[in-house]
């Protein structure tokens, strides 16, 4: 009996009621914490780490609906994603060629207040009802407040279709 009042407590002695429940406790939180913090990091980081997106090209139409010297207006709809933000829009463009081979396209957006142009064929000019803008058929400045030319997509014809590159 004199062995026991010896040694209070040895390394073999369960772990203390209050001890255990505590580290029940702190692994629950855990993994509760970690269920909710993977996924929330990987919802804030996903964004950033997403690789950049190689050159995308949007389908405008056949070639055949452009009719040489006479810009032609084709929408198409874009979907652009910025993080985890999706706008869904209308662009639309003027495409102009005058020989059946080489094509460019414009804007419809004056470069001014960002109006949209309108072709006067009477007067082979785009017009901006806004302020009186003026464009020649190239999109150049002829008169008016716009600081520069109707702004150009670059553009690619593959099988019969136009495509342009959007910014």
């Amino acid at each position: 009996m004199a062995d026991s009042a010896s040694h209070p407590e040895s390394d073999s002695s369960p772990v203390p009621r209050r001890s255990f429940l505590g580290l029940a406790v702190w692994a629950a939180g855990g993994m509760i914490a970690a269920v909710y913090a993977i996924p929330g990091v990987a919802y804030l980081m996903g964004p950033a780490l997403q690789k950049a997106k190689a050159e995308e090209w949007i389908p405008l139409g056949p070639v055949s609906k452009v009719e040489p010297g006479v810009p032609t207006l084709f929408r198409a709809d874009v979907r652009r994603q910025t993080g985890w933000i999706v706008n869904d829009e209308q662009l639309t463009v003027y495409v102009l060629t005058d020989d059946g081979r080489s094509y460019i396209a414009l804007s419809n957006v004056c470069t001014h207040l960002g109006c949209r142009v309108r072709w006067v064929e009477g007067e082979q000019l785009f017009f901006c009802p806004c302020h009186n803008g003026v464009f020649g058929k190239q999109g150049q400045v002829v008169s008016g407040p716009p600081p520069r030319p109707l702004d150009p997509y670059p553009v690619k014809v593959e099988a019969g279709q136009l495509y342009i590159q959007a910014a």
